[in-house]
């Protein structure tokens, strides 16, 4: 049984941004090097790990983890809308056996995925719905947050499941970080309208999720200015989190703590939980190697943005 893994940043500005020249063509090299890696592993089934921005879940109902047994795409920021191609079976499978080595994790029969989850999916396969995909989301934005060790411990343990399945070749997906500070409001100081967004917003009206993207991207606008109030992006944070999961001992991860993350690298620095999850399931099987890394900090993305590949190692 072998096991690739793709790690990248996602970001809703990657269409409505403009960087310079330079930095585009060396996200766009980066993206291409992680299409060929997936095309020359032929994965048969795809794990996805992934946040959400308060498009699929709400504080009305917030699990630190969800397994998807269906799952479809919100269309948000452009991506594509409608159904993945979902193996249930497996996926009721998947959720078993991560409850029966004592971690609870969430299900549903009906996930609905956004940017996070979709853009990973179109960059490397463009589509939705080419390879069999289970979604698995893991919470990066809503407090309170789980430890980093029970991150780490879901992705062993469904790095586990996937080492039992022999005849597939399982990609392992984590999209999300690195550190940013992108506009989404805390609950904490959020205005009532902005509550009654974080506590159930499903299914705005099309005015309505045009203005909030608007807000992102005048977000972005003012940042790359300098006029922006958000967190600058911390290279050095993002840098050393991506030699940490390089090495292949992810025992350092499990000392960091939401609030510091949070202080050092944005508010939305816990999406970086797909990445120790993913890394997590990939060693779950042994030793790997790592094959391609990429990071830039790119303010018009809002993004400390970073790109890994990774494949186990024969044993």
């Amino acid at each position: 049984m072998s096991l690739a893994l793709v790690c990248m940043s996602h970001s809703p500005l990657l269409d409505y941004a403009s960087p310079p020249a330079e930095v585009t063509a060396a996200v766009d090299a980066a993206f291409d090097q992680a299409r060929s890696f997936v095309r020359d592993y032929d994965p048969t089934l795809v794990v996805s790990f992934a946040p959400d921005h308060y498009n699929g879940f709400f504080y009305d109902l917030m699990p630190p983890f969800c397994i998807g047994y269906e799952a479809l795409g919100v269309g948000d920021y452009g991506t594509t809308p409608g159904p993945l191609d979902v193996p249930t079976e497996v996926a009721e499978r998947l959720a078993q056996w991560v409850a029966d080595r004592d971690l609870d994790v969430a299900i549903s029969r009906r996930m609905e995925v956004d940017h996070g989850a979709i853009q990973p999916l179109e960059i490397l396969f463009g589509g939705i719905d080419t390879v069999p995909t289970i979604p698995v989301f893991v919470n990066g934005v809503a407090k309170p947050f789980v430890r980093m060790s029970r991150v780490r411990a879901l992705g062993e343990a469904i790095g586990s499941f996937l080492s039992t399945l022999t005849s597939e070749r399982a990609l392992i997906i984590g999209s999300g970080g690195l550190s940013h500070d992108p506009p989404v409001p805390q609950w904490a100081t959020a205005t009532d309208a902005q509550r009654a967004l974080l506590l159930n917003g499903r299914n705005p009206s099309p005015e309505a999720r045009d203005a909030r993207q608007q807000r992102v991207i005048d977000t972005a606008q003012a940042f790359t200015a300098g006029t922006a109030t958000i967190r600058d992006l911390n290279p050095e944070w993002d840098q050393a989190l991506m030699k940490v999961l390089a090495s292949g001992d992810l025992s350092p991860i499990d000392e960091m703590n939401p609030a510091q993350m949070a202080a050092d690298a944005g508010n939305s620095a816990h999406e970086v939980r797909t990445w120790v999850a993913a890394f997590a399931a990939l060693g779950a099987s042994g030793p790997y190697e790592l094959e391609t890394s990429f990071y830039h900090p790119i303010k018009e993305y809002i993004a400390g943005f970073g790109v890994m590949t990774a494949r186990s190692q024969p044993v």
